[in-house]
C-alpha cells in the first residue's frame, strides 16, 4: 500500500513538472512572438534602409567617373566591380598606356573590406605582374 502511495505521488510530481514545462513554453512562445510583433517595424525600416545605402554605393560607382572631382577619363577606364571597383589604363585614348591604376570608390562613411585591404596592399607591395595565355591553336582551328 505504501509503495502504491509513493509511486503515485512520484507520478503526481512528474505530471505537475511536465504541465509546468509546458506552461513556460507557451508562455516563452507568447513572450517571443509579442517581442518580434513589436520590432518587425524596426526590422523592416533597418533592412530597407541598408538595402537603400547598398544601392546607392553601387549607383555612385558607376557614376563616379562622371563626377568633376574624378581624375581620370571616362573613356580610359574598365569597370569591374569586384574585387576593385575599376582599372584606369592611363593614356589609353593617345594609344599610349603610361599608367596602369586601380580606383576602388566609396559613398558615405564606408571603409575598406578586409579583402579590399590585402588588395591595396599587393598593389602597393608591386606584387603585380603581366601573363600572357596563348589558347592553343588546335583549339582555334576549324574542321
Amino acid at each position: 500500500m505504501q509503495l502504491l502511495i509513493i509511486i503515485t505521488a512520484i507520478l503526481l510530481t512528474l505530471i505537475i513538472i511536465y504541465i509546468g514545462y509546458l506552461a513556460g513554453k507557451k508562455a516563452g512562445e507568447i513572450k517571443t512572438n509579442a517581442e518580434w510583433k513589436d520590432n518587425l517595424p524596426n526590422i523592416r525600416n533597418d533592412a530597407v534602409k541598408r538595402s537603400r545605402a547598398v544601392l546607392s554605393g553601387q549607383f555612385s560607382e558607376q557614376l563616379a567617373p562622371y563626377l568633376p572631382d574624378f581624375k581620370f577619363k571616362p573613356t580610359e577606364i574598365c569597370f569591374l566591380g569586384k574585387p576593385i571597383d575599376f582599372i584606369v589604363f592611363k593614356g589609353m585614348d593617345e594609344k599610349d598606356i603610361s599608367e596602369i591604376v586601380f580606383v576602388e570608390v566609396k559613398s558615405g562613411k564606408s571603409k575598406l573590406s578586409a579583402h579590399e585591404k590585402k588588395l591595396k596592399q599587393a598593389i602597393e607591395n608591386k606584387k603585380i605582374r603581366y601573363e600572357l595565355y596563348q589558347i592553343p591553336e588546335k583549339l582555334t582551328k576549324s574542321g
